[in-house]
């Protein structure tokens, strides 16, 4: 059996599962439910979950590695209402662990995904290197359709746009857009929403990198721009900062629990955030990750009175300096520097 066909019969599998669960179509069970906080995609009108998941560093794991604990948080994210899950060719074996265990779960065909493509090619236009790892891409993560492909750290753009919007025309794609961690280059992401066909961007957004409000989000919410946000937990460095600290006690006037959901209510009550990608390897932090899209957002005032808190930490005004993933090691093929 071909790689092709196995991906169609794994989601043919997953969709009759889930429709026998929740007596209802593949397409509906996939929409969130209950009191979940969600946002409109402007672009496509779908209503998504506004917490989502990443996959660097975290999901990648080299062949024969445990996998049961990171098993454990697609399935925790997936009962608790999440769905956008963001992906890449660049994470090592990532896409290879969420295509194995997301159909080893039955919910291949729910997930939101979101991949990325990180080419140059052998000259100057060259889009072949693009397509064959679109195709990798379909094979790891079984499917015969991406949500949406994303321009990775903007490699290449003005050759892999085409081929995107292309592939959007030909329905191999649902969305496309563009991708990029680093606030020096949020100009060239705002002029490309400006532009006008941008459906998504993701850009890095926390409570203590807040570049992209100054004029990258204003841009997005007025041109009908979706935003992911990647980062907005700084790569664990926020809760080292904050490890042996309680709460603030005005963090319970909107719900929040836990310091995970104090910075993520932070970057969902920009109305710009469609959704925000936190990552994580412990089944415990996805729960707590979660419990952000419910209850109440801060309000402008209290959001300034958030940030204020965290300025009197001492350590957070150079956070961004210090090495990602405090503490942390992983197994996969992509190594930190």
């Amino acid at each position: 059996m071909t790689a092709m066909s196995r991906r169609a019969v794994l989601q043919a599998g997953a969709a009759t599962t889930l429709a026998a669960a929740t007596g209802a179509t593949a397409t509906a069970a996939a929409q969130p439910t209950g009191d979940l906080i969600t946002r409109r995609v402007p672009r496509g009108g779908e209503v998504v979950p506004a917490i989502g998941m990443g996959t660097f560093m975290t999901f990648d794991k080299r062949p024969g590695a445990a996998r049961g604990h990171l098993r454990e948080v697609l399935d925790r994210f997936w009962r608790g209402g999440g769905r956008v899950l963001d992906t890449s060719p660049m994470y090592g074996l990532a896409e290879v662990t969420v295509g194995d265990l997301a159909a080893d779960l039955g919910i291949a065909g729910g997930l939101f995904l979101t991949g990325k493509t990180w080419v140059t090619g052998e000259h100057l236009g060259d889009d072949s290197h693009a397509r064959r790892q679109f195709e990798q891409s379909l094979n790891r993560l079984w499917r015969d359709r991406i949500d949406l492909v994303q321009v990775h750290s903007l490699t290449n753009v003005g050759t892999v746009l085409p081929v995107l919007r292309a592939w959007k025309r030909e329905g191999r794609i649902r969305y496309f857009g563009v991708s990029h961690h680093e606030p020096a280059y949020f100009p060239i992401i705002e002029q490309l929403v400006r532009d006008g066909d941008m459906d998504f961007v993701q850009v890095g957004y926390s409570i203590r990198n807040r570049v992209a409000e100054t004029s990258l989000l204003p841009a997005a919410v007025d041109h009908g721009t979706a935003v992911l946000v990647n980062t907005p937990l700084e790569k664990a460095r926020l809760h080292d900062l904050v490890r042996d600290r309680p709460l603030p006690g005005f963090a319970a006037e909107f719900g929040a629990r836990n310091w995970a959901q104090f910075f993520l209510k932070y970057v969902l009550a920009h109305p710009a955030v469609t959704c925000a990608l936190p990552a994580t390897t412990d089944p415990d932090h996805m729960s707590e990750n979660l419990g952000a899209m419910r209850g109440p957002l801060p309000d402008q005032r209290t959001r300034q009175r958030m940030v204020r808190h965290m300025e009197a930490i001492p350590g957070f005004a150079d956070l961004l300096d210090r090495p990602w993933y405090p503490g942390k090691t992983f197994d996969g093929v992509v190594r930190l520097p």
